[in-house]
């Protein structure tokens, strides 16, 4: 059986670990209360590069060590920045969960070379460039902008091409030191993991981590002036696109909300990428490519996307089918045999997650960063089981029945004929 485990160490650092020693890997992760939503104009998309150049060198290890000791260390290893947080994490055998640590812990302390920050920013550009250049063409983070302001949530976690041209490194150097501070810190742990001596080493490594210099308060946007480089138009024109695509948001639950379990099922039954309701009517039919829908939680709040891709000359009328599919749920609800499908499939995926050591450990680190809570997996498969025709009913009067923000983006910038 697994064990969850927790530690505030004396600088402010929280290690936390769900201890299963019968698994054959230990997946270990810095969870840093950094992201999109922390920046202000001038540091946007900053958590994102910051995340880069975590990898570029520290003072006892250069970025070719870094990657090599990496490499030889195996399992997989990578970084995420989100709206909410950054995350640095690797799945290793048991016997490397000393050297592992060692080496995260010495990468939250990065040299932030001014030659490195230029060389990187160069990658960071071409980044947003392939971004934007792919389908959806920027469609979710304008919807994002549209529906939250280009600040906060809205803001974009690259940055915008200009915010990044201008940056300077002496502002990601004050950013560090404001936001990777200890007690802004999760180290994380699950699987075959020595949590002793895990909080041992973490006490060693981290000792010195308060010494860093705070910061002066960053400076306040301007709210009256759009950021530089964002635009709040919903109409995005692509000239070479053959597609049409359709991105939408409205409210939704958190990640603390007890209705959380019942929307993520409700979305399932609506909008899940095979055997859904959008599904037998838009994909199976041919009517479009992509018809989804499907919830985001964030610590304080929620959102509910859904996406649509299909020809032009189908867009208003496979719109108007998704409303009917929505409006047929709010109305009438879904009937039990379709509930307990979409419940065993969700706790069969839940399971099978839960034999990854490394997929247990975003749930946990996340969670915990953001709530300060543990959901074992068998109140985690508890909480959905619990789930009732009622309960689902009650979410799509909750969520369902608002007008979202809608963001298209197609070869023409004429907007669509469905209101």
């Amino acid at each position: 059986m697994s064990e969850f485990r927790s530690v505030t160490l004396d600088n402010g650092l929280q290690v936390v670990a769900e201890v299963d020693n019968r698994g054959y890997s230990a997946a270990i992760g810095y969870f840093v209360r950094a992201g999109a939503r922390d920046e202000n104009d001038s540091q946007s998309g900053l958590s994102h590069f910051l995340e880069h150049m975590m990898f570029k060198g520290t003072a006892t290890r250069s970025a070719a060590d870094v990657n090599r000791e990496l490499d030889e260390l195996g399992g997989q290893s990578n970084a995420y920045t989100s709206e909410e947080q950054t995350v640095y994490y690797a799945a290793v055998l048991p016997k490397y969960q000393r050297r592992m640590v060692d080496l995260l812990s010495d990468m939250m302390r990065p040299r932030l070379d001014a030659d490195e920050f230029a060389t990187e920013r160069g990658v960071i550009l071409e980044e947003i460039a392939k971004y934007e250049d792919q389908p959806p063409f920027g469609a979710f983070e304008r919807v994002m902008e549209c529906c939250y302001g280009p600040r906060g949530l809205g803001r974009r976690v690259l940055g915008t091409t200009e915010s990044i041209t201008n940056m300077h490194v002496d502002t990601m150097r004050d950013y560090f030191s404001a936001r990777y501070r200890p007690e802004n810190m999760v180290l994380a742990a699950s699987g075959n993991v020595d949590f002793d001596d895990l909080v041992e080493q973490a006490g060693e490594a981290t000792a010195a981590w308060n010494d860093l210099p705070m910061p002066a308060e960053f400076a306040s946007d301007n709210k009256d002036v759009l950021p530089e480089g964002v635009e709040l138009n919903p109409r995005l024109s692509v000239p070479d696109a053959t597609q049409a695509y359709r991105v939408t948001l409205s409210g939704g639950p958190s990640m603390a909300a007890s209705d959380r379990y019942a929307m993520r099922l409700l979305a399932s039954i609506i909008g899940d990428d095979g055997g859904s309701r959008l599904f037998w009517d838009l994909i199976d039919t041919g009517r479009a490519e992509i018809a989804t829908l499907w919830p985001q939680e964030y610590s304080d709040t929620g959102a509910l996307f859904s996406y649509l891709v299909c020809t032009p000359d189908q867009m208003d009328s496979n719109i108007r089918l998704m409303n009917e599919a929505i409006d047929l749920v709010v109305r009438d609800g879904v009937k039990q045999d379709e509930l307990d499908q979409v419940i065993n499939k969700t706790v069969a995926g839940v399971i099978m997650a839960s034999e990854r050591p490394s997929q247990r450990l975003f749930g946990l680190g996340s969670h915990w960063l953001c709530c300060r809570e543990y959901l074992s997996t068998d109140e985690l498969l508890d909480a959905y089981r619990r789930v009732d025709v009622a309960a689902i009913g009650d979410a799509a009067r909750n969520y369902l029945c608002c007008e979202p923000t809608e963001v298209i983006a197609s070869a023409s910038d004429e907007p669509s004929l469905t209101t």
